[in-house]
């Protein structure tokens, strides 16, 4: 019986070890950028290993036995892109009501259709920057475990908000209001703490407030900062310490300068930044996400009877700033990484950004950058994401052209593979 036992040991271990039971895909490509900051190799052959590059070597070479073989010819292969503001759960519009008639689960109905629209459009990896409490969470689970297509999803959950503020339901009669909201609304340092504990033990990836009122929401109020100092830097310092980071929504130039100055680790949208505002980004290193795509969605829905009187106003106010505010931060040296808030406009339009990025001052080089290197810093995922690499996860995309001559030609992805699994 001893012996039986221990002839069978080796044939065990062979099996384990056999390159047979690895799921393994052989990509041939005619261009290959590896990161934006490298040289671009030539005709080359990316293989992959359950779910992660094991080597990109020159040349088209065949692949082991068993291997899937993809054979891309004439097309540029590049590492997925990653878009830091997303809203998977909702699609564009003014019906504000909603809320009130449709249940939170709907939500998961629309992100699995939105997930796959976002994957196939190149985007691989994405930070869910607001939702219902676990729409978001249970698509961050379905693409991570392959039944829903979509991207790797960085999910924030209910954003903290001031009471009646954005963020918060507001439009209401009181005590719908009040039966709407999703618990995350706060007031002072010690309730700001506790709700950020709350987000982190209830599934939290990241922590987004709404440091300054919004366009979109049913208020007339100004856009400047919602939360005191210390309540901003209660929340940061104790995100922090919990090992999250924190994006703020935030227009107003003091609204921004406010969070920069408590810690927030990236400002969303940004819009009124002024030059005071822009060096405490600086000195603070705090990333500005600039959402270009969202004013460009909301200006195109503009006289329709989409949004309400109020909401309208405040789209035509900062319509005009949201085309050259970019470009002044970029100028003043603030880090800018890239975000679209899909879901203001038509989920699958992301890569619009791009060309909105370049019209303000950036290069096709740096806009590419935006959603790669840098997007993956802002997550500290540089090590897992952003480059093809042996031991990074097998996010790729494959184009016509030359996104470094003409970053626009990432409007139009051909092929998409996410952790591995190749998007139908």
């Amino acid at each position: 019986m001893t012996h039986s036992i221990i002839r069978l040991i080796p044939a065990a271990l062979a099996m384990v070890a056999s390159p047979l039971l690895a799921d393994t895909t052989v990509i041939q490509a005619e261009r290959v950028i590896v990161a934006p900051d490298a040289p671009p190799l030539g005709r080359s052959t990316i293989t992959v290993t359950d779910g992660r590059i094991v080597s990109i070597a020159e040349g088209w070479q065949d692949g082991a036995d068993g291997a899937t073989l993809v054979q891309l010819p004439g097309k540029t292969v590049l590492p997925g892109l990653i878009d830091l503001h997303v809203h998977l759960t909702g699609d564009p519009g003014g019906d504000f009501w909603r809320d009130a008639v449709e249940p939170a689960e709907w939500g998961v109905v629309v992100g699995a259709k939105n997930a796959r629209l976002t994957a196939l459009a190149g985007f691989t990896t994405v930070r869910e920057a607001g939702s219902a409490q676990q729409t978001a969470f249970s698509l961050r689970r379905g693409t991570e475990e392959g039944l829903i297509a979509g991207p790797r999803i960085i999910a924030a959950g209910p954003p903290l908000a001031i009471i009646g503020g954005h963020g918060d339901v507001t439009g209401f009669l009181p005590e719908i209001n009040e039966i709407l909201s999703s618990g995350y609304s706060c007031t002072g340092a010690v309730e700001c703490a506790a709700k950020v504990r709350r987000a982190s033990q209830n599934g939290a990836d990241t922590i987004k407030i709404t440091a300054t009122g919004g366009v979109l929401s049913q208020q007339g109020r100004g856009l400047e900062a919602h939360f005191t100092d210390s309540e901003m830097k209660s929340i940061a310092d104790t995100a922090h310490s919990l090992g999250l980071k924190v994006m703020a929504h935030a227009h107003g130039a003091r609204g921004i300068e406010a969070a920069s100055r408590a810690g927030i680790d990236t400002i969303e949208h940004g819009t009124y930044l002024d030059e005071a505002a822009a060096r405490e980004m600086v000195k603070n290193g705090t990333v500005l996400i600039p959402t270009l795509m969202a004013f460009k969605g909301v200006t195109e829905r503009l006289g329709q009877g989409i949004y309400t009187p109020v909401v309208e106003d405040k789209i035509r106010a900062v319509a005009d700033v949201a085309q050259t505010f970019m470009g002044k931060a970029r100028n003043w040296g603030v880090p800018i990484a890239f975000g679209t808030d899909a879901g203001v406009f038509e989920h699958g339009r992301n890569a619009g950004e791009f060309a909105l990025m370049r019209a303000q001052g950036m290069t096709n080089r740096e806009a590419l950058a935006s959603a790669t290197t840098m997007a993956a810093r802002v997550l500290e995922m540089e090590n897992e994401i952003g480059r093809l690499a042996p031991g990074y996860s097998a996010d790729i995309i494959a184009v016509d052209g030359d996104p470094l001559a003409d970053v626009t030609v990432l409007e139009d992805v051909d092929w998409v593979m996410v952790r591995g699994r190749v998007i139908e």
